[in-house]
This record gives structure tokens, sequence and C-alpha cells, in this order.
């Protein structure tokens, strides 16, 4: 039987890291096709939790909760604001529909607030059960983002 051994600890340097696998990622919003294109991770804001996705990930759908997806690729991370959507890992790689996606440096602090604040006013007006439920946690997501944001 093998044993670990105290010595040298594998580290990822710099080099290694820049030659990592790349997989196809596709983020598309339904105003446009925001980003198509070879990845090394991508970080989700999955409903279930964050998840991180590298090439030969095991194939999954999820939805998406509000929150920053990151990309990293050649040239650095790209960090993007997502209101909600699905993901799907496939032997393709990657695709994110999101219900609206925007480059964390673009995002319009005021008119995100509006929609916080609609959020809110929508779990408020809702009848008590299962349908407020479902507003009150979407607004509380909300203002998560809004506060990574700031």
């Amino acid at each position: 039987m093998k044993r670990w051994t105290r010595g040298a600890s594998p580290r990822v340097t710099t080099e290694k890291a820049d030659s990592m696998a790349t997989f196809q990622f596709n983020l598309v919003s339904p105003e446009k096709l925001l980003f198509n294109g070879e990845v090394t991770q991508v970080d989700v804001p999955g409903s279930e939790g964050d998840f991180g996705v590298l090439a030969g990930h095991s194939p999954f759908v999820t939805t998406l909760r509000p929150g920053i997806l990151t990309m990293y690729r050649e040239g650095g991370a790209l960090r993007v604001a997502v209101s909600g959507g699905f993901a799907e890992v496939s032997d393709a790689g990657l695709t994110v529909l999101a219900d609206v996606a925007v480059p964390v440096e673009d995002v319009n602090r005021d008119a995100f607030a509006g929609f916080v604040k609609d959020a809110e006013d929508a779990a408020a007006a809702a009848p008590e059960g299962p349908q407020r439920d479902k507003l009150t946690l979407r607004a509380d997501q909300l203002r998560q983002l809004q506060a990574t944001l700031a």
C-alpha cells in the first residue's frame, strides 16, 4: 500500500495554470450572446450552491440563483452578474442561459437597486404560501448580490 509521505507538496505554478486544459463556454442572455469561447474554468452561482467547472466535468443541468459568474480565460478573469437562469455541462462544454447577465463593471447600481425594490414589493404583495416564499427568497438573493456589487 502506498503511503503519503512528507516532502515537497505539489504546487500549481503560473506556468502550469497557463497550460490548463480548456473547454467551450457559452454565456447567453435573451438580448445577446455575451461570450463564446475557450476557458480554463467557470465558477457559477447555482441554486443549490456555487460550483466550478473545469474541462472534463461530468454532465449535469441545474438552475442559477442571482450571483456572480466568474470565467477564467487567457487574458484574465471576467466577472458577470447574473440574475438567474440555467446551466448545462455536457461533453461539448458549458452553456449558461442567463435571465440577465451584465459584466460587473457595467452594472448600473441605481437601476439594480430598483430591480431589488421591485422584487421586495412583489414578495410583500404576494399572499401567504409557497409563491410568497419563492418571491421572498428571490428578493433575499438579489439583496445579497447587491451587497456583493457594492
